[in-house]
């Protein structure tokens, strides 16, 4: 059986307008301080983004070969996670309303620095590489995703993922690669509305996620 496993959780985002402040760019926010995701949206499916279009087919590499890499490893990408980057319409749309200019940027996988056995895949990462995203992936099947809030200490650099790049000091973030995309998605969107982007229309979903910190 696999040994207990516990990181802090919280969320690691930017400011909400009047209704949420961050000194900095980021702020680490309290889970228990967040809204509650209806779990009815989060199918695996990528419902509330509308219908899938075609497969992309440069996804679908990428998605063969890591998963071919982490299945040596004997771990499983989340199939949430596959579909995500492998259907054209979804694949780059955290990208696209990203307000800190984050970006997909797949790499690994990368063995854990804090358990043996376990790996992380590199899901999304800050334009400067002060935060970056990971699955975290454990023998036992679970899958969810933390952030690495400091990975880079020194000059801002690409670099391919390697475990000398991980600092260990991880933040549990969201169970599923799906739940982190609907929050960083809604998150950014809200932003862009709450500072007058014209482009923005606010669904009834955005408007009970905001409602939460009107309250």
């Amino acid at each position: 059986m696999d040994r207990e496993l516990t990181f802090p959780r919280g969320w690691h985002a930017t400011d909400l307008g009047e209704y949420r402040s961050c000194e900095f760019t980021y702020e680490t926010y309290a889970h228990e301080s967040l809204p509650l995701l209806d779990p009815a949206r989060l199918t695996g499916h990528f419902d509330w983004l509308g219908p899938p279009a075609r497969p992309d087919d440069d996804g679908l590499a990428t998605m063969a070969r890591l998963s071919a890499d982490v299945a040596a490893l004997a771990l499983a990408l989340p199939a949430d996670f596959a579909t995500f980057h492998s259907t054209s319409n979804y694949r780059y749309v955290l990208d696209e309303v990203s307000v800190t200019g984050s970006w997909s940027d797949i790499a690994g996988p990368a063995p854990s620095p804090v358990e043996p056995g376990a790996a992380l895949v590199r899901v999304f990462s800050d334009q400067q590489y002060c935060a970056c995203w990971y699955l975290y992936l454990r023998p036992s099947g679970e899958a969810f995703v933390v952030c690495d809030r400091d990975p880079y200490p020194a000059e801002p650099k690409f670099v391919d993922l390697d475990e000398t790049f991980l600092s260990g000091d991880f933040l549990w973030c969201a169970n599923s690669f799906e739940e982190f995309a609907y929050r960083y998605w809604i998150e950014n969107q809200l932003w862009r509305s709450l500072h007058k982007y014209p482009d923005v229309n606010l669904s009834s979903d955005m408007i009970e996620y905001l409602n939460h910190y009107r309250a």
